[in-house]
């Protein structure tokens, strides 16, 4: 089955500003609270080397001057201020965690119920052109990795950023050429996640769409392993199956591959670059060059020693930030599919002609009736302002018909036939010859290029979608199932659950020749009904075999009762 769902190599633009649009709109209240207990966490988790650097400064002068009770107090005070801020923290911590677990999950609950309400709208065409198992795979794979991404790559993300942006902005208070020299060593880091991660992304959303194909393919042999074992399809569905897993393999595994070469080069660069900023500041204390800040501070060892404690903070939130991509760009991608899903153009329905319930009158015309009268109209409005009735018989006719799933590849070229009421018609032809399309196309499942389809005279397209179901199913969706009575012939047949027109109109229901039901006839007899018209009842129907002049003989009994019933005589 092809599946003609996104094929793009990487998550398209807009997504990740449209899924945060998404959780606001979820949660206007919860996700803003929570972001400033995110931003709380992180700004307090960078400025313990401000306080490093006035403890230092401290000891320092306390050094020098040897009057160390002068400075105790001021010391014990910024360690006081910090406990301080670090249990502050800790509590904007546990409210953003236990707020995330509730943003998470609610708002999964929530895209899981707009996809699964939108697919209730599609067109079936949707559904022949992706395999189930890819549909799945959206409310599975799809969904779980986007839950990785709210849950943990994104507060993790920001964190992350927040603190490489404040102990950027320390860092320049204290020493731009320090800052200068970080910032080279940063350089280095996003070229080398620009050349890793870069394919790293790309294969993570390979991955994502492989998975789908996978799961799809999966779920197709195992619900038709019937069929597969009576045609002998076994190694032709290994060999595809081998294929598809193969093309998995290779795109996690190279997605993997640069994902876990990433870490390692990283933190390597962060050693190597709080090695470089410790001897360019011993080369600055030594040479008594002047410092360049914002604060105006001279070099002393109070700014170098804090200053390494922030490269290491520094390359280490870079480093965070860089691993979350990977996870972030594969969230997207599954993130993008849901929103592919969400978008699919409902089931278009331009049909004006409704099912009413209507009543004859003495001259033969027929008027909408309120009351449940088992005679059944086309209500049919015009453009003048007047509307026709017409009784529904069920006849159906094909006009020239051309058809085509995909554009250029004709299945159907003028097709014409007719299947007039209690006439039986069967479509006898080879695997792909276009039975099921036929039915299809009387269905109103997809819409004929060219031709006409008339159902009682009328086109088919101008009959309301909804109450075309209800004749070819034979169930009234507005009665929770009530059945609709056919005619057919001069016997009133009631059909529970018929799938399709050829079995809804077939003569066999009413042939006076074969019974209600012939042997041939693929409706069950428990689900057909004889109306008794003197009862003014419907009969479930059965049969058994009896016996008579010597000769076997299936014979129609009241399933309830047991009792014969007689067949008309053909006049």
């Amino acid at each position: 089955m092809p599946n003609k769902g996104t094929a793009k190599r990487r998550a398209p633009k807009g997504v990740l500003g449209r899924l945060i649009r998404t959780l606001f709109g979820f949660y206007p209240v919860l996700l803003p609270v929570t972001v400033a207990c995110i931003l709380f966490n992180a700004v307090v988790s960078s400025v313990p080397s401000i306080f490093m650097q006035n403890v230092i400064a401290a000891v320092e002068q306390s050094w020098q001057s040897g009057d160390w009770s002068a400075v105790s107090g001021r010391i014990l005070g910024l360690v006081a201020l910090l406990a301080v801020f670090y249990v502050l923290s800790l509590a904007a911590g546990v409210v953003y965690t236990q707020l995330m677990a509730v943003i998470t999950q609610g708002s999964l609950e929530k895209m899981r119920e707009k996809m699964f309400n939108g697919m209730q709208d599609l067109p079936i065409r949707y559904f022949d052109t992706h395999n189930r198992g890819d549909i799945m795979s959206y409310y599975t794979n799809d969904i779980d990795t986007l839950r990785q991404m709210i849950s943990q790559s994104f507060p993790q993300l920001l964190i992350s950023a927040v603190t490489v942006i404040t102990v950027f902005g320390i860092m320049l208070y204290y020493s731009i050429w320090l800052a200068a020299v970080v910032v080279l060593g940063v350089v280095c880091m996003v070229l080398v996640v620009r050349r890793i991660g870069g394919g790293s992304a790309k294969y993570f959303v390979r991955q994502q769409q492989a998975l789908g194909r996978t799961e799809g393919y999966i779920e197709e042999m195992m619900n038709g392993q019937k069929v597969v074992k009576v045609f002998c399809h076994e190694q032709e569905a290994k060999r595809a199956f081998d294929a598809i897993n193969d093309a998995l393999f290779s795109d996690a595994e190279k997605a993997n591959r640069y994902a876990n070469m990433l870490m390692p080069i990283l933190n390597n660069i962060g050693n190597v670059l709080y090695v470089v900023v410790a001897l360019a500041g011993g080369i600055l204390l030594l040479s008594g060059a002047p410092n360049l800040s914002i604060s105006g501070l001279a070099f002393s060892i109070s700014i170098v020693v804090p200053f390494l404690n922030m490269t290491k903070q520094f390359s280490g939130n870079v480093s965070q930030v860089s691993n979350q991509i990977n996870s972030i760009v594969m969230g997207l991608a599954g993130t993008q599919r849901i929103f592919a899903l969400i978008d699919e153009h409902p089931e278009a329905d331009e049909g004006y002609v409704t099912l009413v319930n209507a009543k004859e009158g003495a001259d033969g015309t027929l008027e909408e009736c309120a009351a449940r009268t088992n005679v059944w109209a086309w209500k049919h409005p015009h453009g003048d302002g007047t509307t026709t009735y017409t009784r529904l018989t069920g006849d159906v006719r094909l006009f020239d018909v051309d058809f085509a799933y995909e554009e250029g590849k004709t299945v159907l070229h003028d097709v014409t036939l007719y299947a007039k009421p209690g006439q039986k018609v069967a479509f006898v032809g080879s695997t792909g010859a276009g039975k099921t399309t036929i039915t299809n196309l009387i269905n109103r499942f997809y819409d004929i290029a060219d031709g006409k389809i008339r159902y009682d005279g009328i086109n088919i397209n101008k009959i309301k979608k909804d109450d075309l179901v209800k004749i070819i199913a034979g169930k009234d969706k507005g009665k929770q199932g009530e059945v609709l009575q056919v005619l057919a012939k001069q016997d009133k047949v009631i059909v529970e659950g018929v799938n399709t027109v050829t079995k809804h109109i077939k003569p066999s229901q009413a042939d006076p020749e074969g019974g209600i039901v012939t042997r041939e006839a693929p409706i069950h007899v428990s689900n057909v009904a004889f109306y008794d018209s003197k009862a003014k009842a419907p009969v479930k129907l059965g049969y058994k075999i009896v016996e008579k002049d010597g000769k076997k003989t299936k014979v129609r009994v009241n399933k309830k009762t047991g009792a014969e019933v007689d067949k008309k005589k053909k006049k």
